[in-house]
């Protein structure tokens, strides 16, 4: 039986399966919320065929527990966080922030408010709503870690990305603040700036990049659940870049 619970969010994309699976091989309860339609995150381990495993069962892979929740929405997050807090045994001690979105357009004077909004919407809000609903719990079991996961374009803006790039800079700012607030209660907040994914998407669309100079996923998600684990204790406020050899 896991003893601590981990709610990650935007676990079904390309790097929440990664993250999913590191910290369901590290013996954590996974709580991934995705919208109806979104698809499952994977288990850590494969499922032999033509077998369903039984809870508890000895063989069983480890698999995360979905809910269906919209995060841009108050009540949706309210129930992720219910599910996520639902276990008592496996008290919820981390909260992984994925959920985001890039978009590119012009210069700031072609780009539309609306575009702006959008960005700035997608990719702060759901990180807000969420760390806001899950604190409380986190200061019930005694503390815990908060991880946002921004992007390199944060610290190192490229153009044509304005909202993009703000969007991602003010979720720095906002893991930063969480850092402050309840650094004395226990609870730490830190960031992870990615380059460019090493994701089957990120391919599709940059057919000719040097894949090479990517992050793989997986790189990621071993220093994400290295910061939500009780090894990384001293560590609050930080903004790691990971970004391969890119």
């Amino acid at each position: 039986m896991a003893e601590r619970t981990v709610l990650v969010t935007g676990g079904t994309g390309g790097l929440g399966g990664a993250v999913t699976a590191a910290f369901l091989e590290a013996g954590w309860r996974v709580v991934v919320p995705g919208r109806a339609g979104g698809g499952t995150a994977p288990a850590a381990g494969p499922v032999p065929a033509g077998r369903q495993p039984q809870p508890g069962a000895p063989d069983a892979a480890p698999r995360p527990e979905a809910v269906t929740a919209d995060l841009l929405d108050p009540d949706g997050v309210a129930r992720a966080v219910a599910v996520a807090t639902g276990e008592p045994a496996a008290p919820l001690r981390a909260v992984v922030n994925l959920v985001g979105g890039y978009a590119s357009g012009g210069l700031v004077h072609e780009t539309p408010i609306e575009e702006f909004d959008r960005m700035l919407r997608l990719n702060l809000r759901p990180t807000y709503l969420v760390t806001q609903a899950a604190l409380p719990h986190l200061l019930a079991a005694g503390g815990g870690a908060v991880v946002c996961v921004a992007a390199r374009a944060a610290v190192a803006p490229f153009p044509g990305a304005a909202g993009y790039v703000t969007a991602k800079a003010a979720v720095q700012a906002f893991s930063n603040a969480v850092a402050v607030e309840y650094r004395q209660r226990g609870v730490r907040s830190n960031t992870v700036l990615p380059s460019v994914i090493d994701t089957p998407a990120n391919r599709a669309a940059q057919p000719d990049a040097d894949h090479r100079r990517w992050v793989p996923p997986a790189e990621i998600a071993a220093v994400i659940r290295f910061l939500a684990s009780d090894e990384s204790a001293p560590t609050s406020g930080a903004s790691i870049p990971v970004y391969g050899r890119a």
